[in-house]
């Protein structure tokens, strides 16, 4: 149904097991829809990063299950998962983790590789356009230590897009940016919102960027404490 949820949370907690286990989230319901463009905010240790790991199926729930296009992927195996991070979802994370030893168009081709079913051509035509989408095609050939911090994250974002993923989670994006590039970085996301229909799904302590968001989840503790 084209209106159906992108990604439906229920019951999800996740315990960190030990002789004094530790809850890094509880009771999270949530309901995520095509097009939305979320902030998780909450102050450190609320469980914002916890729960966007759980989105990303880089993590697991203790209990609980976490629907994507419907099907749960808690009861994928780990191929199945990995096939699924690598052709839904893409990552943005504070620190870029470009490898340093492939250029910027070099970074942007990895994901399209290990996904299969382009040629290298097609792969290099495509990775071109997204950098060329992020004003970053003059630097397709540079290393990571040839660029600014705000490039580094720009052609992190383009690697994020390069299998067309339905959503983009986002950690602390903006944290190693000046004013500038981080509002750079939001806007970006507010064009994939608005002109591709992705969502996306960002956590920042930086309320002036929250607020330019859809939509603004707060957590508490591990809980959600507001989602509005």
């Amino acid at each position: 149904m084209a209106d159906a949820p992108l990604i439906e949370v229920r019951d999800v907690s996740r315990v960190l097991p030990g002789p004094v286990p530790v809850t890094l989230v509880r009771d999270i319901n949530l309901t995520v829809r095509r097009g939305e463009f979320i902030a998780i905010v909450g102050p450190s240790g609320s469980g914002k990063s916890s729960l966007l790991y759980l989105l990303g199926l880089l993590d697991m729930p203790s209990q609980g299950a976490i629907y994507l296009d419907g099907a749960n992927t808690t009861e994928l195996n780990r191929q199945q998962q990995a096939h699924m991070r690598l052709s839904r979802l893409g990552f943005v994370f504070q620190f870029h983790f470009l490898l340093h030893e492939f250029t910027s168009l070099g970074n942007v081709m990895i994901p399209m590789r290990k996904l299969g079913g382009k040629n290298e051509s097609q792969i290099e035509r495509q990775a071109r356009a997204l950098l060329g989408e992020l004003n970053m095609e003059t630097y397709a050939d540079r290393l990571p230590e040839q660029l600014s911090g705000g490039e580094r994250q720009r052609v992190a974002i383009a690697r994020a897009l390069a299998n067309d993923p339905a959503v983009i989670l986002a950690d602390e994006p903006t944290g190693n940016l000046d004013s500038k590039n981080a509002q750079q970085v939001f806007d970006i996301f507010k064009r994939l919102v608005e002109l591709n229909g992705q969502t996306v799904i960002v956590i920042t302590h930086e309320m002036h960027l929250a607020q330019q968001a859809h939509r603004r989840i707060r957590l508490i503790d591990g809980l959600i404490a507001e989602d509005g």
